[in-house]
């Protein structure tokens, strides 16, 4: 046997190198030996010069190095002496000596001879072990040697073994077995296309199974690289850990094969690292039921040594480093991969396991640690104890297009047309994406080459990996047939049942998940037939120790696969179910620990080939069914697969579909499915095959849809881009990779020209360079739409900018280019800004630290060529470049490069040179060429170290500069804003001559015509001013000309600084605001500035607040600049003679004392035009309200004074009651709360009533005779408020009793005021007897009511409502005995007061006395209960004639109305007639005592009634009451018979004027008779029948009566069902009803055309006041017709069109039309979608509408701008008392706008915003200007996105606004 390493010098180098490290580690526990046996190999002086060395490891390396440097022979005689000697591990044993060899002892020098035997008899160091017996030396040697042979003689036979598998060595049966096993054996190897990754990455892939999310951006380690098979293994260490190469590719790639090979090379002595190889298949392994241990694993299914197993089992333990064990087709594996339970630690080597749990305890080391395991898989499912030890992970790729031609080329390379094959797959992309698979490319070169040999002009290939397949298939077939081959229908005949048997195998086994069978498992005819054809394998199957068995597989498992699809598609036994159930699509990753379930990998695919119309056939012929029948399952996978793309997919599962769409040939269903995978073309994180995207090409270019294809962390090949090229509809392609560089660029670059409807380009986290940047963008200026270009995140750091601008210009479409985050240079960035400034068409360039975005406005032709200067004609002026060049350090000494950059370009709009550090000196520097800059919006230089004087360079410059109209400084937050006007045209370049400079007064006129001086707004908030720095502040600011906004806000001027700026004010004659907020002020400043208010001319208002912020806001009426007319002579402002409101001054927060609040007083009164003042918040005690009161006489023009947010006591409160005697002007005050108090005051003494309100302010007993004192001395008190205070009984009884004295004329609110029923008693007494009060109302509920109202005049009404005030028995008693002394009682109402049956008697009884007519109302639950003919019983009983009754169930409402005259005698014989026994006598003397009772009745009203027997004989006789004016019958239940009564007795109701039967859903049927009655009332005036079911056929009847009733005046049909022919009718007979004045006609069913012909009739109703049309669905047709007939009803009052379906066009005329009827008190056009034009023309009609009163606009879609055109016309409303504009979409400026106008609008009661867009800003400052309408009662904001907190404290200081949904 010869030694399988050779014995040379290099070998021996190599074998010390590569156990250097063991080695070092070995001996340096032994340093001792080592120093004595060098001794006899190195001289003494050598060694003496270790003696310094300490550390032993060094030392031991230092020796080593010598003993090497001595020379080979030295060294191997060292490695002899080692190994005899020392007790080494024995891998490094067996390599010392396999390469040192036996020296024969003649080599020995005798001092080395000397020291061998010596040794041997000499004492060994403690922990080495002689290895040599000391009688023997020679003999141990052989001892050794055979311990070697046996592992040395298993290694050949090993060798000999896998040679015969898999190499040159097979026997010649298995070379003539190669002609019939195609698939396996008879491929030419090729170097397969690997691709090393991270195994991180696909532990992150299996962690998040689905691709669907974004890929984090990849480290450059991760970048896949290409690898050799040889590089695999070239990283192995020899090293106790060992070492897991995991490979994964996708079916036929060519991993087995390439395990064969790796076996093979191994054989042939090329893989020398490795002294043992095993091949294991899993496929096989899935056969072993029973537990293996790992000898019986390597030998028994393996190769079992032929002797001495046991010592070939130890060696391979003891040189484990360097074994390999191929583990393939993991995927195969039918078990579940576990880890095993004792995987912690070194197992027991006779331990019986698993085969997952063998693999598991390999892979973790626990078994031959240090070993090398090679694992292959298709890419599924991973164990995570495999990804958490694999070292090396690559991918197998297959074949590339080169590989291709190679296997071809060596295939055909026996034919002598090898070139017109190669050049066929070159010619056709889908084959050559196909051929990438090797198994496929095997497949394809077998049909070829048979095409070829058969038809060598005309060959046509299959197009489909199915079709390839059967053709496959018929040519092995015929193959065997050979010359006598017949055609392919009689074959298939003759093999149908064999083809029958095998697809059934694969089927079967595939659901088994059996993937090897024995003999058993398959029929004889099936076994012959595929081995002749070569379509299964045979090998040999060990399972045990026992004699193997013969195994059969499938060449291929894609092989199984296709028959096994076959099978499902020609068995009659699976059905449509079936077929759907087994039809899915494959994702790429699966999740963690999940069981396979299938070997599926491709089935669903050949089962959508199969359902292609070419081969139903085949199909036809094999099933020997009918084309229906086959068409029908072909029809079921269709279907399935037209489902699958309606659903959520990812982006495998997208690839997925596109291969079985693919496979199916058909263009319909390409197109069905490519439209719903429109959006979903996303591909994340897993890598695409050229034949991956010829199937989704194939889709997206079968649909018309334009597409958008993005491929992050996906690898991708220059095969796969080739094939994009031919995507028809692509607008949006995007790539995200770092394996993405300039080659990938170089190849993009060759396809994008290809791409005719790209839009969009994007690489990005690339590593693409300048170099890759340009040519990608010179291909992209081939692609004539492109619009934008995105390569974000690359290496492009100096780019070639005036090539690419170059080429960019060319590009007519472009819109942007993104370079962001490639760590561009500044000096590229700078060149970059100059050249975009040339463009004509850069419309932005966003430069930010990383950031980099050109933006181009994308419209016809650019050009680098002609600079702008000399272009300025043909350039457009609307276009401008936006430049920003932020946070790049720009310093100082690039202020003139970019001065040159900016003065390039004369249409700049904005610059942006923020975050930089230009300083003072750079920000000059640019400031100062500002006039020769054109820049139209705005410069930043924010962020640049500007200091208090760059400010001053600044303000200089905005001097110089007149297009400046906006100044924004802040040095605190480095803010430095310049904004420009937009309007006129400047010079591009510096003036050149003196006239320009210094003009004549003739040119200095011309110019001031020419260009506008623009006011300036200037902001220098936070830049630490002091007083000192005022003089040159205000010098320079007096040089910037018209300002009018100054802000120093947040600077520290103080109360020095403040003086010296109002001095300065005079200066600044177009200041408009002036802001001195947080300037560190006191109350001494305060005193100054409300001096300014006199001394500064047209100051309008001042805000100052002292508190946690100060505020100091003045803002000033504008002045009037008269012209120029010298040069030299200084312009100046006339004040203008100004209509103004006057001037409002406001101090808050402040803390002011009495002497404070005199001295402020003082200050004020000079003030000749103050009209508002505001002292909120300011904690102003009783003296200092007591002071400010008392000053009110002398501020002549004070229209309001607002002090809120301040306590009040109640004595205070009284104090402010006391003003209306201290100020004859004051007309209103009011205290809310104790703590908001307003005064507002008139512009005259004239006499005019007086309100006070002070609610809420505890006023209690203590304080009433103060304020009754207080009230006496004020003649004209129109209405005194005090409700929610603490009066009490005593207190209500002792105003009461001072009544008489108080000159109150209108009202007198007590509510919330804590009164019992002892003080009501109280009150209605004084009620009774007073002469003045006319009516009282008391609650004594939750509401607590009391409200007393009182006149000066002669006023017949006396009215008392009591409700809710839990009388008991004995006040009732005391209430009736009070009543019975009003004698002038004129209408009392009772609800809920505990009121009986029987206590209503006592009631009457006391009201008897009341001379006039009486109206008693009763309101108590029994009333519901209660009986029509009781209530009328009880009614009777009351004294007088009852002249109306209204008895409504629903309310519980039972209503007199009583006339007291001559019935006296009458009482007392019903009575007596009443007490008889009878019956019947009762009944007619009860029905004789209501006649006698209602002779004078004129009102009946029921409602909510159900009418039986006596009940409506009782309405019969009273509808014979000839004085009966007004019946109203609403919701009340008839019986069929108690109908005809009705009826019957509405003929006999002459005298009725009013007749209501609404909510009685009579019907068509019932207006017959109704007629009849209406016949007979030729008085009638108002007609209800409202909600009464009414159609056409009714209303046409209804016509023909209404037509003689001349006096008619109402018409209510609303909500009916009322068509065109019933309206019709209707508009008809208008033109005779001449005095209508109201008609509604409101939520009926009418089309267009009816409500067109009804508005044409209307214009006859000249005397019409209200006309309600609401939800009628008319249109804007309709509305046109109304407009016309508008003029004619110039008395309308009242209009209602809410939902009407009126848009923009109807809704224009409409509103036009309204300014003709003057009268106007009522609109509404509410849910109508009416558009700003309408709006428009309303509002310019309000200002005509002098009496309107209410106008609703909801759900109109008013927006802001709506908003500001109505507020116009609202205001010109004088008589406005509503307005609706809730549910629209009315924002902060809408609110604001309306909040102006409300001051105005004297009537406004009520503004109703609800469920608008309006926020804080808006809602605050409509509750300011809330403060100033006090006749506005409610203004509602509910759901309107204002904060909670805010809502809140709004509602406390004003609760009439409304939050809530009430």
């Amino acid at each position: 046997m010869q030694p399988i390493f050779q014995n040379d010098d290099l070998h021996l180098e190599a074998a010390g190198a590569s156990i250097r490290p063991q080695l070092v580690e070995f001996l340096s526990q032994h340093p001792g030996w080592l120093l004595a046996a060098s001794q006899h190999f190195l001289p003494v002086d050598v060694l003496s010069s270790l003696a310094g060395i300490a550390d032993h490891r060094e030392k031991v390396s230092v020796l080593l190095d010598l003993l090497e440097k001595a020379g080979p022979a030295t060294w191997k005689q060292f490695a002899q002496c080692l190994c005899m000697e020392c007790d080494l591990p024995l891998e490094m044993e067996i390599l010392l000596m396999s390469s040192a060899g036996e020296a024969p002892s003649g080599n020995l020098t005798q001092k080395q001879e000397a020291y061998t035997y010596t040794s041997t008899q000499s004492s060994m160091p403690k922990g080495l072990t002689c290895r040599r017996r000391c009688s023997s030396p020679v003999s141990h040697k052989d001892a050794k040697q055979q311990r070697l042979d046996s592992a040395e003689k298993y290694r050949h036979l090993l060798v000999d073994s896998i040679c015969e598998r898999y190499g040159s060595r097979r026997t010649a049966g298995a070379a003539a077995q190669e002609q019939t096993q195609p698939l396996a054996f008879s491929q030419a190897f090729v170097n397969l296309v690997l691709r090393q990754s991270k195994a991180s990455r696909l532990k992150e892939r299996a962690d998040k199974p689905r691709e669907d999310a974004a890929p984090a951006p990849e480290p450059e380690e991760c970048v896949d690289t290409a690898v050799r098979v040889s590089d695999l293994f070239g990283s192995v260490v020899r090293s106790r850990a060992t070492k897991v190469i995991f490979l994964f590719g996708k079916p036929g790639t060519g991993k087995t094969m390439l395990m064969h090979r790796i076996c093979q090379k191994w054989a042939e002595g090329v893989l020398h690292q490795f002294l043992f190889t095993f091949l294991f298949e899993f496929r096989q392994l899935n056969l072993l039921k029973r537990k293996l241990t790992l000898k019986e694993l390597l030998f028994g299914l393996f190769l079992h040594p032929e002797d001495s197993p046991d010592a070939v089992f130890q060696h391979l333990l003891d040189n484990a480093q360097r074994i390999l064990i191929i583990f393939d087709g993991l995927d195969e594996f039918a078990g579940n991969m576990h880890e095993s339970s004792a995987s912690k630690g070194r197992l027991n080597l006779s331990s019986s396991m698993s085969i997952s749990e063998l693999f598991a305890e390999l892979c973790h080391g626990n078994l031959l640690p240090g070993c090398t395991l090679l694992v292959t898989s298709r890419p599924k499912r991973l164990p995570d104890f495999l990804l958490n030890t694999v070292d090396l992970l690559a991918e197998v790729w297959g074949f590339d297009h080169e590989k291709v031609e190679e296997y071809v080329s060596h295939y055909f390379r026996h034919h002598s047309f090898r070139e017109q094959a190669i050049a066929h797959l070159k010619n056709n992309t889908k084959l050559l994406s196909m051929c990438q698979i090797p198994a496929l490319c095997y497949v394809v070169c077998i049909c070829l080459e048979y095409l070829l040999l058969k038809h060598r002009t005309n060959v046509e290939l299959p197009q489909t990996m199915t079709q390839f397949y059967i053709k496959m298939l018929l040519i092995f077939i015929n193959k065997q047939q050979g010359e006598h081959a017949d055609d392919e229908e009689t074959q298939l005949n003759s093999n149908k049942k064999a083809i029958w048997g095998l697809c059934d195998l694969a089927l079967k086994g595939l659901e088994a998940k059996k993937l090897v069978f024995y003999v058993g498992d398959i029929p004889e005819h099936v076994k012959e037939f595929a081995s002749l054809h070569g379509l299964l394998t045979v090998f040999e199957v060990k399972t045990n120790s026992a004699r193997p068995e013969t195994g059969y597989a499938f060449v291929h498992l894609s092989l199984q696969e296709f028959f096994a699809a076959l099978c499902l598609m020609i068995s009659k036994s699976v059905d449509k179910r079936h077929l759907k159930r087994k039809l899915s699509l494959k994702s790429k990753w699966t999740l963690r620990n999940e069981a396979k379930t299938e070997f599926m990998e491709s089935f669903h695919i050949f089962l959508s080939g199969l359902s292609s119309k070419e081969c139903r056939t085949f199909l036809m012929l094999l099933a020997e069914q009918s084309e229906a029948w086959v068409q029908d399952k072909q029809d079921t996978i269709l279907q399935s697969l037209r489902k699958l793309a309606a659903t959520q997919l990812t982006g495998p599962k997208v690839i997925e579909l596109c291969h079985c769409t693919f496979e199916t040939q058909g263009l319909e269903v390409a197109q069905h499915i490519g439209s719903l995978l429109n959006f979903k073309y996303e591909f994340k994180n897993f890598r695409l095959t050229p034949l991956d995207m010829s199937a989704l090409v194939f889709v997206i270019n079968s649909g018309q849809d334009a597409t958008r294809l993005d491929f992050a962390g996906c690898p991708l090949d220059t095969d796969c881009l080739e094939m994009l090229a031919s995507c028809r509809n692509m607008e949006h392609l995007s790539f995200r990779s770092r394996r993405f560089g300039d080659d990938f660029a170089a190849a993009l670059s060759k396809c994008l020209g290809k791409m005719g409807s790209l839009k969009k380009l994007e690489v990005t986290g690339g590593t693409i360079t300048a170099a890759g940047l340009t040519n990608v963008v010179q291909a992209s200026s081939h692609c004539p739409h492109l619009e934008e270009i995105n390569l974000q995140d690359n290496r492009i750091q100096n780019p070639d900018v005036k090539t690419v601008m170059e080429l960019l210009s060319r590009m007519e479409k472009l819109k942007k280019i993104d370079l962001s985050k490639n760590n561009l240079s500044l000096s590229a960035v700078l060149l970059l800004a100059k050249e975009v400034t040339m463009c004509q068409n850069a419309a932005e360039l966003h430069i930010r630290k990383d950031t980099v975005i050109l933006t181009l406005s994308g419209e016809g032709p650019r050009s680098l060529d002609l600079k702008w200067e000399q272009n300025k004609e043909c350039a457009t002026p609307s276009r401008h470049l936006r430049l920003c060049l932020q946070a790049l350090s720009l310093s100082s000494q690039h202020a003139k490069e970019i001065v040159s950059i900016l003065q390039s370009c004369p249409h700049l709009s904005e610059v942006d040179l923020s975050g930089n550090k230009l300083g003072d000196e750079g920000c000059s520097f640019l400031l100062e060429s500002l006039s020769w800059i054109s820049i139209s919006k705005q410069l930043d230089l924010s962020h640049n170290f500007l200091s208090i004087n760059g400010i001053y360079s600044l303000l200089k410059a905005v001097s110089a500069c007149q297009r400046v109209v906006e100044v924004e400084v802040s040095l605190y937050h480095n803010i430095a804003v310049l904004r420009f006007t937009e309007d006129g045209e400047f010079a591009s370049s510096s003036p050149s001559s003196e006239e320009s400079l210094y003009p004549t007064d003739d040119q200095w006129d011309d110019k001031e015509n020419q260009i506008p001086t623009h006011s300036k707004k200037i902001r220098l908030t936070d830049c630490h001013f002091q007083a000192s720095n005022l003089e040159k502040l205000c010098a320079v600011l007096k040089e910037c000309g018209s300002i009018s906004e100054l802000d120093l806000s947040n600077n520290y001027l103080g109360d020095e600084g403040l003086p010296q700026l109002l001095q300065f004010l005079p200066s600044l004659k177009m200041l408009k605001s002036l802001k001195l907020n947080n300037n560190q002020i006191s109350l001494s400043s305060v005193f100054c500035l409300a001096q300014s208010l006199h001394t500064v001319e047209n100051i309008e208002t001042m805000n100052l607040s002292l508190g946690h912020m100060q505020v100091v806001h003045l803002t000033f009426w504008e002045g009037i600049r008269l012209r120029r007319t010298s040069r030299w002579r200084k312009s100046f402002l006339e004040h203008p003679k100004h209509v103004t409101s006057g001037q409002r001054f406001s101090l808050r927060d402040c803390t002011v004392g009495p002497e404070d609040v005199t001295r402020l007083c003082q200050i004020l009164t000079q003030c000749t035009q103050l009209t508002e003042v505001d002292l909120s918040g300011n904690a102003l005690s009783d003296q200092s309200i007591e002071r400010l009161l008392s000053f009110l006489p002398c501020l002549c023009q004070l229209t309001l004074l607002s002090i809120r947010n301040n306590t009040f006591s109640p004595c205070c409160a009284v104090l402010f009651a006391n003003s209306i005697n201290l100020c004859g002007r004051i007309r209103r005050v009011e205290v809310r709360s104790s703590q908001n108090a307003f005064l507002h005051l008139g512009t005259s003494m004239q006499s005019q009533k007086t309100i006070c309100r002070l609610t809420d302010c505890a006023i209690g007993q203590g304080q009433i005779e103060k304020l009754c004192r207080v009230l006496e001395q004020h003649g004209w008190l129109a209405e005194l408020d005090l409700s929610r205070n603490q009066l009490g009984d005593e207190g209500l009884r002792f105003l009461l009793d001072h009544l008489h004295r108080v000159p109150v004329t209108c009202s007198l609110n007590l509510s919330h005021n804590r009164i019992s029923q002892r003080g009501v008693l109280h009150l209605i007494n004084v009620f009774t007897t007073s002469g003045s009060t006319t009516e009282v109302q008391v609650s004594l509920c939750s509401k607590a009511t009391l409200i007393i109202k009182l006149t000066s005049q002669d006023d017949p009404r006396k009215i008392l409502r009591l409700t809710e005030c839990s009388f008991q028995p004995e006040h009732l008693e005391k209430l009736w005995l009070v009543l019975e002394n009003c004698s002038s009682l004129t209408e009392y109402i009772s609800s809920n007061n505990n009121i009986t049956v029987d206590a209503v008697e006592g009631l009457l009884r006391s009201l008897s006395k009341t001379p006039g007519p009486l109206k008693i109302s009763i309101e108590e639950p029994w009333v519901c209960k209660e009986s029509v003919m009781s209530l009328f019983e009880l009614a009777v009983r009351a004294r007088g004639d009852i002249t109306a009754i209204t008895i409504c169930k629903e309310k519980s409402l039972f209503q007199l109305g009583l006339r007291f005259l001559h019935c006296l005698e009458k009482v007392g014989s019903v009575v007596g007639r009443l007490n008889l026994n009878e019956p019947e006598i009762k009944r007619a003397c009860f029905y004789q005592r209501v006649r006698d009772k209602c002779t004078q009745l004129q009102e009946l009203r029921w409602s909510h009634l159900e009418l039986h027997n006596d009940t409506e004989r009782l309405l019969s006789i009273l509808l014979t009451l000839p004085d009966l004016k007004k019946l109203e019958l609403t919701s009340c239940s008839f019986t069929p018979t108690g109908i005809d009564y009705l009826f019957r007795g509405l003929q006999r109701c002459q005298a009725i004027e009013e007749l209501n039967l609404g909510h009685m859903k009579l019907g068509d049927a019932a207006i017959p008779k109704l007629v009849l009655g209406l016949c007979e009332m030729p008085s009638l005036k108002r007609l209800i029948l409202n909600h009464d079911s009414i159609g056409d056929d009714g209303c046409s009847r209804l016509a023909e009566v209404l037509r003689n009733l001349h006096y008619m005046e109402e018409i209510d049909l609303g909500h009916n069902r009322i068509g065109d022919p019933g309206l019709i009718n209707i508009a008809a007979v208008l033109l005779e009803m001449q005095n209508l004045k109201r008609i509604d006609l409101s939520g009926n069913c009418p089309s267009p055309a009816g409500g067109e012909k009804l508005m044409e009739a209307l214009s006859n109703c000249k005397h019409l006041e209200e006309l309600i049309l609401s939800r009628n669905a008319f249109g804007d047709g309709t509305a046109v017709k109304l407009a016309l007939s508008l003029p004619h009803m110039n008395r309308l009052k009242i209009l209602h069109l809410q939902h009407n379906n009126i848009g923009p066009a109807g809704g224009t005329e409409l509103a036009r039309a309204l300014v003709a009827c003057g009268l106007l008190e009522e609109i509404s056009l509410s849910e109508n979608d009416l558009g700003e034009g309408s709006i428009r023309a309303l509002s310019e009609g309000l200002p005509h509408f002098e009496h309107l009163r209410k106008i609703e606009l909801k759900l109109c879609g008013i927006t802001d701008d709506a908003s500001k055109l109505l507020s116009r016309g609202f205001r010109q409303c004088p008589a406005m008392e509503e307005i609706i504009l809730s549910w629209n979409a009315l924002g902060d400026g809408g609110a604001q706008v309306l909040a102006r106008i409300l001051p105005g609008m004297e009537k406004l009661k009520m503004l109703d915003l609800e469920k608008n867009r309006i926020g804080a800003c808006g809602a605050m400052k409509l509750a300011e200007e809330l403060v100033r309408c006090p006749e506005i009662q409610f203004l509602r904001l509910w759901d309107n996105p204002v904060p909670k907190s805010l809502a809140e404290s709004l509602t406390s200081q004003d609760p009439r606004l409304c939050f809530s949904f009430c």
